[in-house]
């Protein structure tokens, strides 16, 4: 390892060797420059720790390193044997416009309808629909009123229905968009005026009728025989959260919380339960838990990548590779 053309580790080297064979310093002070040189060896060692050879995200190293896909020689689009996205014609149109031909322009003589070919255009059609309900008033002859009961949810003169709801949900929730643009859209596109407190509201209400979905992901996850798990930091409110999460191929549960460890995962619910494989990135918290451990081939390989760069490790180029072949051929998470 070099820091500006200097050798940092043959230093270090030549600094023990120098404290090592010293007869004239006391124990004492060889313990001291040993600490001090210990000390400069895990700071160095940390000066050249990137996204690619530690488990520093990708996210907190703005200037790596991107490599370039090597030229595969496939010819450019969707390959043999590719599923792709074709757009079909349905056997049930919304609605069918008729065209006619102008005989004026046909040569003279006598012609029948054979049939018609079709062409079909998909589109959308982004519109306000607005339904009043009129609920019935009866008068009996001595002056009592009977209203007809309007139904179920609709308890306010103006209100919003479920439609509205459920696509703020989805913009807000799924396509993560702000607030801010939720609510330009709905004035902008539907002329449905929406504050973002409402929109709050409907997600609100989505996360409290989900309870029963979220107990049920958490308890297939708990049964699950693999399980993936892993932790990042988001920002809630200006505060630092860790968002941890818990997936196999159908099921995933997310749990933001302001702590890391296993008092988070614990209050997660899931992985006290958990008795399956766990793969993880050897964060030790989750050596806690009684379960088979399986660890992250991604960061078997950014081990080797520092073993390679810092320690001079000569065999990290073959270990590399059956690391390599390894992830591709176990697992579809890391």
């Amino acid at each position: 390892m070099k820091i500006e053309n200097i050798d940092i580790q043959a230093t270090i080297e030549k600094a023990q060797s120098l404290v090592r064979d010293d007869e004239q310093l006391s124990a004492a002070t060889k313990s001291m420059f040993e600490i001090l040189i210990l000390v400069i060896t895990l700071l160095a060692n940390r000066l050249n720790l990137n996204s690619t050879n530690s488990s520093k995200p990708p996210s907190s190293d703005p200037n790596r390193k991107k490599r370039l896909r090597p030229k595969s020689g496939k010819k450019p689009g969707g390959q043999k044997g590719h599923v792709g996205t074709t757009l079909k014609k349905i056997d049930t149109p919304d609605r069918v416009k008729e065209i006619k031909i102008d005989r004026r322009k046909l040569p003279a003589g006598q012609y029948r309808q054979v049939g018609f070919e079709s062409r079909q255009v998909f589109d959308i059609d982004i519109s306000r629909l607005v339904t009043e309900y009129r609920a019935q008033i009866l008068e009996d002859e001595e002056g009592h009123r009977f209203v007809a009961p309007f139904p179920k949810g609709v308890t306010k003169a103006a209100q919003y229905g479920v439609g509205v709801k459920a696509h703020s949900v989805y913009l807000s929730q799924y396509q993560l968009i702000p607030y801010n643009r939720v609510q330009a859209y709905f004035t902008d596109q539907l002329q449905i005026p929406i504050s973002e407190g409402s929109i709050f509201n409907f997600n609100k209400q989505a996360y409290q009728l989900l309870a029963d979905v979220e107990d049920r992901t958490k308890n297939e996850l708990a049964a699950a025989k693999v399980a993936h798990a892993d932790e990042t930091g988001i920002n809630l409110n200006g505060k630092r959260y860790w968002l941890h999460s818990l997936s196999n191929d159908q099921w995933t549960c997310y749990h933001p919380h302001t702590k890391r460890g296993t008092e988070a995962m614990n209050d997660m619910g899931v992985l006290p339960m958990f008795s399956g494989v766990l793969c993880h990135d050897h964060w030790k918290p989750y050596f806690t838990y009684g379960c088979t451990h399986a660890l992250c081939n991604a960061h078997h390989l950014r081990e080797l990548e520092r073993a390679w760069e810092q320690d001079g490790q000569t065999w990290r180029s073959e270990e590399r590779r059956v690391g390599k072949e390894c992830r591709s051929r176990w697992s579809p998470y890391h």
